[in-house]
């Protein structure tokens, strides 16, 4: 029988209710650090969305719909404010004291223990079994921490609110953090990164602020006009999109129009014709602009052109090749333009064409920087590796700081280089381009590589597409396949999809197909994995991609079916539950989130080297110990949210890498996710095989759509205003 456990959270929507029987399926927002959403299902009499529930159950497989969670019973919990000190005492500001610590210090001493250690520190000689040291950890802690400091720890605490956000809010408002709070806690969400509106509201609650309060309304309106942006990918919305979005959310839309006049006010919203942006994304759009409107600010010194040819007919005769026409294009324009893209599919050389530029360039100039960036750690490793050149994340280029979300390279502090080249563009939203070319002032060439034809960022924006339709920067298709020579059959089905061609799918011998129904496809994947193992193949060598988290094909029951699979349940092997997911030591994980102080960025692939129980931990805290290629980094329950097994992945996640084998399942279910350049993106990835599993239609109807909702923008409109000097911003030429 599943093991009976307590998830605590609130039903935010309800998909199916039977008034007869009570039956309920709902969505569920987790109450922690991830605010995970998961389906709950069972018999709820009565409920009430948005109050917090605890929920006691399991987690249970449909063989539908995928992981769920089934309730056996729930309850409101009560505040308790026993539970608070505990929580209060067990938090980061008192290493060694863990909860069954906490525990026992607020038996023995009550619900007035804090101001009791505060002025007589030594009843803490009453609780049994503190070691001096803890007692001392204790008296510090309670004693010496900063006026006004130590109230907003102690109300993190004791309404549950990550301790993380203490770093955030400590630094963007210092000693006058909890009156900045009890003012208006909705002021983080613009004032310190890394709060949404949950959180926010959450500390509202705490505060006693009621749901109609006119600063959690107006906090509100803001939310809903970012997140629809998050959502869509679009840099704005119209106003008719931003009232229907509003009215879902809140229950009073009387005041709508007068929150939207105070947000143009207060700048936390732009209005421009009939779009209405998030500023972020209307200053990114207008800073690029600025950028490249006044771009290069230093010239280098001109080349000589025959010197230049000679580097070009000696690299050819070094590596045995001979560029074609469009590549031989591509180099020169680097040297004769300020800014220069390439773009290209697999197998069309762009690797190559880079490699010859920077070591032309070097040639040529050779007291000069090159700076090669990528926007993944993964990518930025693979560029580095076929290129030659160094490589980082363009979040590591700009020293990107994780608790504020702020970046130590910008106009005041830029990076030092004189060319710069920036691979797997179509990655790149326009938030992080802004803020690239904010700390690129020094810099006098950029070339952009990418694939136009790619998934866009997960970010808002569409950076490249915008640029290329801007018609404002020499463009280079290469679009011969040099790959196809070796008889790497994926890359031409890679173009052929792109082209909405798909009469070849499963024809090829680099390409696998196993038709069979939803839910047999994690058997058949297991099938194929196996079978590589049995190959020679190793875990790193196989990849499963999958279009959607949910479902019986989804990425998260593909994960648990290849976990029990790769690494299944050891006395010998230590783990740890995190919401459905179970982490045990030997699993392959990814990292979600950039960890730039322990040179971990979003998109790596570790394997769990060890689990450190918390008995046995300094801290006494659970700590996952993860091995990126030699590079060790230890997580606690405060990030564990930033990895997630990695036995099957998103495409998005994919992006950038490259695997030996790559295995997708397809599901009619699917076909909101499904279109050309998801499918065209995940094929790709496979360098030697790829096998396609499940409904073969679903796949080919999904290469038939273009784009099912192409992303608002005005980059590539703006980019042709500035650039013609059409714009009457009079900061352009200051930039």
């Amino acid at each position: 029988m599943p093991e009976e456990i307590k998830i605590n959270g609130k039903i935010t929507y309800v998909l199916y209710r039977n008034p007869d029987n009570y039956y309920i399926v709902a969505k569920f927002r987790l109450n922690d650090v991830s605010e995970k959403m998961i389906t709950v299902t069972g018999y709820m009499p009565e409920y009430k969305e948005h109050v917090l529930y605890n929920l006691y159950g399991s987690y249970v497989e449909h063989p539908r719909y995928g992981i769920q969670f089934k309730i056996i019973s729930y309850e409101i919990p009560l505040p308790n404010e026993e539970e608070a000190l505990i929580r209060y005492f067990s938090g980061v500001q008192f290493s060694g004291i863990g909860k069954k610590t906490a525990a026992r210090i607020v038996e023995a001493l009550g619900e007035d223990c804090i101001r009791m250690i505060r002025e007589d520190p030594s009843c803490l000689q009453t609780v049994p079994g503190l070691t001096d040291k803890q007692i001392q950890t204790i008296r510090t802690g309670v004693q010496n921490e900063e006026n006004g400091l130590e109230e907003l720890v102690r109300f993190l605490n004791i309404n549950g609110i990550g301790m993380r956000n203490l770093i955030r809010l400590n630094h963007a408002y210092g000693k006058e953090a909890m009156e900045k709070l009890k003012e208006n806690p909705y002021r983080v969400i613009e004032e310190c990164d890394g709060f949404g509106f949950l959180t926010a509201d959450k500390i509202g609650k705490s505060l006693g602020i009621e749901d109609d309060d006119p600063r959690r309304l107006y906090a509100a309106l803001i939310t809903c006009a970012m997140d629809a942006c998050v959502r869509t990918g679009n840099s704005y919305l119209t106003y008719d999109e931003l009232a229907k979005t509003y009215a879902k959310n809140v229950p009073d839309t009387s005041l709508f129009d007068d929150f939207l006049h105070q947000a143009y006010m207060n700048r936390q919203l732009v209005g421009e014709e009939d779009r209405i942006y998030p500023v972020t994304q209307y200053d990114a759009e207008r800073d690029i602009c600025r950028y490249f409107a006044g771009f290069p600010y230093e010239m280098i010194d001109d080349y000589d052109e025959e010197l230049l040819e000679n580097h070009i007919f000696a690299m050819q005769n070094e590596n045995g090749i001979e560029y074609d026409e469009k590549q031989l294009n591509a180099i020169r324009t680097l040297f004769r333009e300020p800014v220069s893209i390439i773009t290209g599919g697999p197998g069309t050389g762009k690797t190559t064409v880079i490699r010859a530029m920077t070591e032309i360039f070097q040639s040529l100039y050779p007291s000069l920087t090159i700076v090669c960036a990528a926007p993944t750690g993964r990518a930025a490793k693979r560029l580095s590796e076929l290129t030659g050149a160094q490589a980082s994340t363009i979040h590591s280029l700009l020293l990107w700081n994780l608790e504020t979300n702020t970046f130590g390279r910008d106009e005041t502090d830029p990076i030092t280089a004189d060319l710069l080249i920036i691979d797997e563009f179509s990655m790149v939203d326009v938030w992080l381009f802004a803020n690239l070319l904010k700390a690129s002032r020094n810099v006098k060439k950029i070339c952009i590589v990418g694939d136009e034809d790619q998934l866009p960022s997960v970010g808002p924006g569409s950076v490249l597409r915008d640029m290329i339709a801007s018609e404002q920067f020499p463009l280079i298709r290469l679009d011969r396949i040099f790959r196809q020579k070796e008889g790497n059959t994926i890359i031409q089905l890679a173009h052929d999809i792109n082209h909405g061609i798909t009469e070849h799918i499963g024809n090829s011998k680099d390409t696998g197909l196993i038709r069979c129904r939803t839910q047999d496809i994690r058997e058949a994947v297991i099938r194929v994995v196996s079978g590589a193992l049995e190959k020679g193949y190793s875990m790193d060598d196989i990849q499963v991609l999958s279009p959607m988290y949910g479902g019986a094909a989804g990425i998260d029951a593909l994960n648990k079916s290849l976990q029990d699979y790769f690494n299944p349940a050891d006395p010998d092997k230590r783990e740890v539950r995190v919401d459905y997911t179970v982490f045990r030591e030997g699993d392959k994980i990814l990292q979600k989130k950039n960890q730039p102080d322990d040179d971990v960025f979003n998109g790596d692939i570790g394997v769990i080297a060890e689990i450190i129980d918390a008995s046995e931990s300094v801290d006494r805290k659970t700590v996952i110990v993860a091995d990126f290629q030699g590079n060790f980094v230890e997580y606690t329950n405060e990030n564990w949210e930033n990895i997630t097994l990695a036995y099957c992945i998103s495409v998005h996640k994919a992006q950038g890498s490259e695997y030996p084998i790559v295995i997708m399942p397809f599901s009619s279910y699917m076909y909101i996710m499904l279109q050309r350049k998801l499918i065209y993106t995940a094929v790709s990835r496979a360098r030697k095989s790829l096998i396609l599993i499940g409904d073969i239609n679903a796949m080919i109807n999904g290469v038939k759509v273009t784009e099912r909702s192409p992303r608002m923008t005005t980059l590539a409109e703006r980019l042709k205003t500035y650039m013609n000097g059409l714009s009457d911003d009079a900061y352009a030429a200051d930039f």
